[in-house]
């Protein structure tokens, strides 16, 4: 079977919500990136890339509801360029859709029925409209408007209460049951905010982000969720954000955000013929789920499958990138995997300060995983993502 590789990676900064990348309609922020991509590897670049030769265009994208609304794959693919014969294809794991997104890019790959693919995600959170529901009755006595910016809407009346709860409030209730306070929630958002700010300072996101150009003539250039000047006292401040007297905070739980992020995925021979030295390559995936109300433990069994089918022990990984939707889902997870180094986790902050825009979040960390795995000597690392009504996805790559 053939190696399926990341060759290279770009991704707008993460806008925080109503912030600089607001002004941007969402399909035009998922073509961002892969106008970035054919930048770099134009006709200036060491080798031009070929639009013509790209087999496909994956995303992930959760909302679906609003700019992004018919295939914001194939959207972004027309917006950027992109000859009109490359297809695209928009796919759906909620907090892990861009993760989807390279297992599906990768499969391809290795199947030996794509060489060339753009996989990646978007997410225009600011952006996402307010939707009404079609009334049962000709002539209704009022209409529900609801935001589809995040969480459930237009709930089925059949789910179980517990199974709708607020992600946010399943999160505390795991971290209650585990032994998890509301210090160790707070300690694990400071630390997220001090390491994703000093990694800014110290230029480690240079060659993946790229500077963004508004059409307000604003120019967005970092992450703007990120938060230099918070502390333990700031976040301890913070009231509970889902029940009275609760653990969970605006603080220790990841912002809404808007941003895109797209990856070239392909062939040694694409490789060659492209003159760049992978990232690194995607090695297996697997997908689990849990009962909806315990979605923040939905990484657990899709680790232990990935390491049990890689016949890899938690030692073996280099780095470890669990997706921040909440402290809490990172400390759960943690928990229940005690053999995970902590020290190996999230080295350069994650969500919780970069910002969580929902189908784009985990092809970041995938990349970020590469590169930094890449700036360390190489090595084995996992990325993982909890899902919304009980899921969980892990990736792992080599470099």
């Amino acid at each position: 079977m053939r190696r399926a590789l990341i060759l290279d990676a770009a991704r707008t900064p993460f806008g925080r919500y109503r912030g600089g990348l607001s002004q941007v309609r969402v399909d035009d922020l998922a073509a961002l990136p892969i106008l970035e991509l054919l930048r770099r590897h134009g006709p200036d670049g060491s080798a031009a890339l070929d639009p013509a030769t790209i087999d496909d265009v994956v995303y992930g994208n959760t909302n679906g509801a609003g700019e992004e609304n018919r295939d914001v794959a194939r959207m972004a693919a027309l917006l950027a360029g992109l000859p009109v014969t490359v297809p695209g294809v928009t796919v759906n794991r909620l907090c892990a859709s861009g993760g989807e997104a390279v297992v599906q890019a990768a499969r391809s790959v290795r199947a030996g029925d794509a060489d060339l693919v753009i996989a990646g995600g978007v997410e225009g959170m600011s952006r996402a409209p307010f939707v009404m529901a079609r009334p049962d009755r000709e002539l209704p006595d009022r209409m529900e408007v609801v935001s589809t910016a995040l969480g459930w809407r237009l709930v089925n009346p059949r789910m179980p209460e517990q199974w709708t709860l607020a992600l946010g409030a399943a999160a505390e209730r795991v971290a209650w049951e585990l032994g998890i306070d509301r210090t160790r929630l707070d300690e694990f958002a400071l630390r997220s905010h001090r390491r994703a700010a000093a990694a800014w300072d110290a230029g480690v996101h240079e060659g993946f982000a790229f500077a963004v150009r508004t059409p307000g003539g604003q120019t967005v250039r970092r992450d703007e969720s990120v938060r230099p000047e918070t502390s333990a006292e700031k976040l301890a401040a913070l009231p509970p954000a889902f029940s009275p007297d609760g653990t969970v905070t605006a603080g220790n739980s990841s912002p809404l955000n808007d941003g895109a992020v797209a990856m070239l995925i392909g062939t040694e021979v694409a490789a060659g013929e492209l003159g760049v030295t992978p990232l690194g390559e995607v090695v297996g995936s697997e997908v689990a789920a849990v009962d909806p109300a315990r979605f923040p433990l939905g990484p657990v069994p899709a680790i232990q499958r990935l390491l049990n089918r890689l016949d890899v022990r938690a030692s073996d990984v280099s780095l470890w990138e669990i997706n921040e939707a909440f402290s809490a889902v990172v400390l759960s997870v943690l928990h229940e995997l005690p053999t995970i180094d902590t020290q190996r986790v999230n080295v350069h902050g994650g969500a919780l300060a970069y910002g969580h825009p929902l189908g784009a979040s985990m092809a970041r960390v995938v990349t970020d995983l590469c590169r930094h795995l890449g700036a360390r000597g190489g090595g084995i690392g996992v990325a993982a993502a909890c899902v919304g009504v009980g899921q969980g996805l892990a990736l792992a790559v080599r470099v």
